[in-house]
């Protein structure tokens, strides 16, 4: 079975994005912000993490650096509000393998990670 951490401040985002990974057989686990994010991906290193730019304590770029810095194997989808070109460079450089903009089409994201997933595996 394939693990995911959602990670996004909007509770909203996270109950969606949580139904329709365990709809879809994933093990899932949340957090609310960069910081809880680092922990759960140090601890547990998920096959996917879907991270959310904008969020208290420490945004998703910081998070992702953390994260790649103590594990660059983990796969990181950037979720950035549209036109934040500067902020996507940004993750992509730092090692972030794709990036999404808000509001996101829930199927093409889903295509997204299976792909992703299926790109670790090969």
């Amino acid at each position: 079975m394939h693990s995911i951490l959602i990670v996004d401040d909007q509770k909203g985002v996270r109950r969606l994005l949580e139904e329709v990974f365990k709809k879809d057989g994933w093990e899932v686990s949340t957090a609310v912000d960069g910081t809880e994010a680092v922990t759960l991906a140090i601890q547990h290193e998920p096959d996917i993490i879907l991270m959310d730019m904008k969020m208290p304590n420490m945004n998703g770029l910081e998070a992702s650096q953390k994260i790649i810095e103590k594990n660059p194997r983990l796969s990181i989808i950037m979720m950035t509000a549209y036109g934040e070109m500067e902020v996507v460079r940004a993750a992509l450089d730092s090692g972030v393998k794709k990036c999404v903009t808000k509001p996101f089409d829930i199927i093409y994201l889903r295509e997204m990670v299976t792909d992703l997933v299926q790109e670790q595996a090969s």
